[in-house]
């Protein structure tokens, strides 16, 4: 891992309906960047992924793309981040992405970036990494995935320490700082929810 800390975002290679949801993913680019820290994504330059990288870049941070060689020849790949990797397949992608990550911040997307969510906090769980997973919960888009989660541990099949990293804002910056701020909790903690803007 680089010695600067580096936010891997998962999002959508859409924009999404709502202009917020492009408004926030630029300020989580910028934020990264003012931080100092590095940005790891999907490698894209369409959608929320190439206006959050576009704006980290913009902002002076240092962007790792990591994209699988089918979606890179489709040319959907980011010729202008710090760093491009192409991998052959998205099982090498995310695990790259993974390593390369001191956090995990996952903005509004579809179901490929439900799966990169699901498969991030499962490998908490499993104790494969005790990293902070962030949700940008923009306009409650996240709202029904909470309930799920939280209807999860209810009926017994989510452990409550298994959602401890789990981080919740609408705010890009608190959340960023969060991340950024984040300790392991020495033994069972509960999931930490900023004030909203």
């Amino acid at each position: 891992m680089a010695t600067r800390p580096h936010i891997c975002v998962f999002c959508g290679s859409s924009f999404g309906a709502s202009r917020t949801f492009r408004e926030h993913a630029a300020r989580i680019g910028s934020e990264i960047a003012r931080r100092g820290a590095g940005m790891v994504y999907g490698g894209g330059r369409v959608g929320l992924m190439g206006v959050a990288a576009d704006a980290a870049l913009a902002g002076g941070g240092r962007v790792v793309g990591v994209i699988p060689d089918p979606l890179a020849t489709l040319e959907i790949a980011h010729h202008g981040v710090t760093e491009l990797h192409v991998v052959p397949d998205m099982h090498q992608r995310k695990a790259r992405m993974s390593e390369r990550s001191s956090a995990f911040l996952t903005m509004p997307g579809g179901v490929g970036t439900y799966e990169e969510f699901f498969e991030i906090l499962s490998w908490s769980a499993l104790g494969i990494h005790r990293k902070p997973v962030g949700l940008l919960n923009v306009e409650g888009y996240f709202d029904p995935l909470l309930a799920l989660l939280e209807h999860g541990a209810e009926q017994g099949f989510i452990r409550p320490e298994h959602l401890a990293p789990l981080i919740t804002s609408d705010d890009p910056e608190n959340l960023v700082g969060a991340l950024l701020a984040y300790q392991p909790p020495p033994g069972v903690a509960r999931q930490t929810k900023l004030n909203e803007a």
